[in-house]
């Protein structure tokens, strides 16, 4: 380092003077250290003073489906000194993914020489390295554990060569894409900083969750691949992915599954209409539907048996929802909002149930509403609203108080995270819904020192994990664990599942 010589909050590196110019933008502080590892070393020792180190420039691809013109964002540095992981690389990806390039994540490796053949491309693949550069790995050691990045454009392939006619269309490609790099290089150094996070508790998988994929584990290993499932069934994409890879098969419709094979319902529920078709199609049904959904429906059949107008207290759309409607569809009314209430027929009695995923304080309103109208109007015999969606909602409430921003992890289509992020923004924190790392803003982390996490019940607990480790790689991080209750609710397996 430089004596007297400011502190740079990035410093962006690259090898030579093409892929510095390409990335340089106003503020950005971007050095030239010279092709290949003995340069490398010999500037990170001059480096000026810096709170966070990206390296960019070009980079060869050790795996056919890393095309040239993609961007290349490292997870992890391996060279002659060990390995080195990049924590934030999902977030770098995800924002360049969002700004429309090409991106591929994974270890980068970095050579003392430039890597030419097949036959070498290919013996450095087989260590599960993806893409390969010269200069990283001693750069990486010059960050002495601060925040570290690499993206790299690829020109080469390992049928691409790098001296080929082909390398000229590949290296305009990574040239084009490598102009791109540095704003989203700014934004990432923008959002370095130490950081509190406050995991809120409960979060993650609740009890129903946890049982509806071990039903599909369990009826995997009894019957083996495919065993089918209609809808997904809990609504998360990295659940849905995981047991996909494993042989489950995820359907809309059971016209879809062959007769007489294994076809579990989503814990979601399902309407009597679907349980009907599946025996007459003849398929071996198991039942994943949560406890505190069957329920529900119970007490819909209930209302709907002693003559009362079923109103549910719901979001359309919902497979929850439609599974509910079905239990009584000619006595049964969806209510989505208080003003629904109003249109309610008062020429019967009223009774009312809950979609379980529902915000308390939401379904509370509309339950006054109808109470207010129909004063004899019949409530569930115990709440509807799920113990697992209360916790949360209570859990997230706590942490959003002191948060400058709320990370609820959880799929789209989650009513219950979505339910999250509303709980938090009506207590004024900005809150944002998110799958994974990919999907956090930098620009929204730039300005949030305090962050609250959390996640939907159908949220699987690493996730929770990867987005903690995420924001470790902007900085020091701070874990406040925040816990309003313990959750020690459990739910027995189906006859079919059972050991």
């Amino acid at each position: 380092m430089i004596p007297g010589e400011d502190m740079a909050r990035l410093v962006v590196c690259a090898a030579l003077g093409i892929e510095a110019r390409a990335v340089a933008r106003p503020g950005l502080r971007v050095v030239t250290v010279g092709a290949g590892p003995h340069r490398a070393y010999r500037a990170a020792a001059r480096l000026p003073r810096f709170d966070a180190l990206a390296v960019t420039g070009f980079a060869g691809s050790l795996d056919p489906r890393v095309r040239p013109g993609s961007l290349f964002v490292a997870t992890e540095i391996r060279g002659p000194d060990g390995t080195v992981p990049c924590p934030s690389a999902e977030l770098l990806a995800g924002l360049l993914e969002r700004d429309g390039a090409p991106v591929h994540r994974g270890p980068l490796l970095t050579s003392d020489h430039v890597v030419l053949g097949r036959g070498e491309r290919a013996a450095l693949a087989a260590t599960g390295a993806l893409a390969v550069d010269m200069e990283s790995a001693p750069l990486a050691a010059a960050a002495a554990g601060r925040p570290y990045a690499v993206v790299r454009a690829i020109v080469d392939t390992p049928d691409r060569p790098l001296l080929s006619p082909a390398t000229l269309t590949g290296g305009l490609a990574a040239l084009r894409r490598l102009r791109t790099v540095g704003p989203a290089l700014a934004r990432w150094g923008a959002a370095v900083g130490p950081r509190r996070v406050l995991l809120a508790s409960p979060r993650s998988f609740c009890a129903g969750v946890e049982r509806a994929i071990e039903i599909v584990e369990r009826a995997l290993a009894e019957h083996g691949p495919p065993v089918y499932v209609r809808k997904q069934i809990v609504h998360n994409v990295h659940v849905v992915a995981d047991l996909r890879r494993r042989g489950a098969v995820f359907v809309d419709d059971l016209a879809e599954v062959p007769a007489g094979a294994v076809v579990i319902f989503s814990a979601h529920g399902v309407a009597p209409a679907v349980r009907a078709q599946a025996d007459r199609a003849g398929l071996r049904v198991i039942d994943a539907t949560c406890p505190l959904v069957a329920k529900v429906h119970a007490e819909a059949r209930r209302s709907a048996a002693r003559g009362d107008l079923v109103a549910l207290i719901g979001h359309a759309g919902h497979e929850e929802v439609e599974g509910t409607l079905g239990e009584a569809p000619g006595a049964t009314v969806l209510v989505e909002t208080a003003e629904d209430v109003a249109r309610l027929p008062a020429d019967r009695p009223v009774s009312y149930v809950m979609q379980t995923t529902l915000a308390v304080e939401e379904a509370e309103e509309i339950a006054r509403a109808i109470t207010r109208r129909f004063p004899d109007a019949r409530g569930p015999r115990t709440d509807d609203i799920c113990y697992a969606t209360t916790n949360r909602q209570r859990a997230v409430t706590a942490v959003a108080r002191d948060a400058d921003l709320v990370l609820v992890v959880g799929s789209a289509n989650s009513s219950n995270s979505r339910r999250l992020v509303e709980v938090a923004e009506r207590g004024g924190t900005p809150a944002l819904l998110v799958d994974g790392p990919a999907d956090v803003p930098l620009d929204r982390l730039a300005a949030a020192r305090v962050v609250g996490v959390t996640a939907g019940a159908s949220a699987p607990p690493a996730m929770v994990g990867a987005v903690v480790d995420a924001l470790r790689g902007l900085g020091p991080v701070e874990v406040e664990e925040h816990a309003v209750t313990v959750e020690t609710t459990e739910f027995t397996l189906p006859k079919e599942v059972r050991p």
